[in-house]
């Protein structure tokens, strides 16, 4: 049954499609894997088995099959679940029973994924670390004395661990990209806008989206086909179908030409990252890449970074902070004041710095198809650490700075992904992923060359030992 676990997401989809495989069978499984492991990592927070198995039984009575066939799914617990408990991480909302859904779960749901339960994440989502006072924290399944990330850190383990065949997350800073590269899972940033969202408390904010992690790339093309496309509740919605993404991913390379950047210009690295990303340059140059050493010019991301995203905590969470302080963590009750300080020439000069900074990466990646670099500048730390605070001996100044490796690209709109590369040399090795960018709603190019580099390196098949 572990093996069904572990059994790519389309090919499950096309087993149930073609009733060589009941979605019951398929559930079972997943329910006992989820029974066997989530005791010993924590990513599933809220669990419906037998809600989930009588919604199995039901679709298998069913003549035709929706898209996604039964798959069962944990929405991250930002997300609005009609009926089921949607805590967002913190002690506030901890009994909170939604009376909707999100966009993104009616749509799921429509597709024919059955919800099993929810993720665990961080307090509002904030901070690349998965933890949190209502269900405490979710462990690496590669060393469970270490983070998985986050925020979208319990989609990623259970998707690791084989409790979940996919999973959905979101990313404002580094939420997908970095849980993913801390897992061995892919997670994809697509452009804002190829993901709705809808209940949102602005609507016309472009930074966090919502997007696949799965095992495969061609996985998360599976998932991100039935999330994709345009509804009129979201404004920014990109008007292509999601349709678009179940085509094949293959594609030839020869002579594209690739940026490779060691440190996004001078971040300070981990040399374990360093060198895992290293021995991977080649594969690259074997597709018939052009690879060479460039980067493009992110001064002003930090600034206009840290300043958007105040603002958006200062409006969602600054009425929390006059009536719950007490019951915010540190970080966030920092996040809401950092906004609430703020002036109208501040917002300008960051939304201005934003805008060059789209301009400059969209100029270098004319010449450049794709950015390779880091997604994080450090391994998986220890668990009981809230934020790295030094990285190869250099300070961190707040909560948000190693994570810079991701919001570098977050500020640009680009889309982006982390896909597994390798393990470091410890005594228990520990994952690492590159990111993959590319240009302006490219999203599926960006699928594209990240599911050539897994074919060749095929480092997502390596699996954690929960024993």
């Amino acid at each position: 049954m572990t093996d069904l676990c572990y059994t790519p997401a389309t090919k499950l989809a096309r087993l149930i499609h073609a009733r060589k495989l009941s979605a019951t069978e398929v559930m079972q499984a997943f329910v006992a894997q989820i029974e066997r492991v989530n005791p010993k990592v924590n990513a599933i927070v809220t669990f419906l088995p037998e809600q989930a198995l009588k919604k199995a039984k039901e679709l298998d009575r069913k003549k035709t099959k929706p898209l996604l066939a039964g798959l069962p799914i944990a929405f991250k617990d930002l997300l609005a679940t009609r009926g089921i408990r949607t805590t967002m991480g913190s002690m506030i909302y901890k009994d909170q029973v939604p009376a909707e859904d999100a966009l993104l779960v009616e749509r799921l749901n429509a597709a024919g994924a059955i919800t099993l339960g929810k993720t665990n994440t961080p307090e509002f989502g904030a901070g690349s670390q998965t933890f949190n006072l209502v269900f405490g924290a979710t462990l690496n399944p590669y060393d469970l004395s270490r983070t998985c990330g986050g925020s979208s850190g319990g989609a990623a383990v259970a998707v690791a661990a084989g409790m979940l065949p996919f999973a959905d997350g979101s990313d404002l800073a580094a939420s997908l990209r970095n849980p993913g590269n801390f897992c061995n899972v892919v997670g994809f940033r697509p452009t804002p806008g190829r993901v709705p969202g809808y209940p949102a408390a602005n609507a016309w904010d472009s930074q966090p989206v919502l997007g696949p992690i799965a095992r495969t790339v061609e996985d998360a093309a599976f998932l991100l086909s039935a999330m994709a496309g345009p509804d009129p509740r979201a404004p920014l919605s990109i008007m292509e179908p999601g349709k678009i993404f179940a085509a094949s991913l293959s594609r030839k390379f020869k002579k594209t030409r690739i940026a490779w950047s060691r440190d996004f210009g001078g971040l300070p690295m981990d040399p374990r990252v360093t060198m895992v990303l290293e021995r991977q340059r080649k594969v690259f140059e074997d597709l018939g890449c052009v690879v060479e050493e460039a980067c493009p010019d992110f001064s002003g991301a930090k600034e206009a970074f840290e300043t958007l995203r105040a603002v958006s905590f200062a409006q969602r969470y600054a009425p929390l902070l006059r009536e719950h302080r007490k019951q915010l963590k540190d970080t966030v009750v920092w996040n809401i004041e950092q906004g609430l300080a703020l002036n109208g020439a501040r917002v300008g000069r960051a939304e201005g710095l934003r805008t060059e900074l789209f301009q400059r990466m969209r100029r270098f990646l004319e010449k450049y198809e794709f950015l390779l670099a880091p997604v994080n500048q450090l391994p998986p730390f220890p668990a009981a650490e809230e934020y790295p605070t030094v990285i190869a001996g250099e300070p961190m100044g707040n909560y948000l700075d190693w994570m810079k490796s991701c919001y570098y690209v977050t500020i640009t709109s680009h889309p982006a992904i982390s896909v597994p590369a390798g393990f470091t040399d410890d005594a228990k090795p520990l994952p690492v992923g590159l990111q993959i960018v590319g240009r302006y709603r490219d999203d599926f190019g960006v699928l594209q060359i990240a599911h050539a580099f897994e074919r060749e390196t095929q480092a997502w098949k390596r699996r954690p030992t929960l024993t």
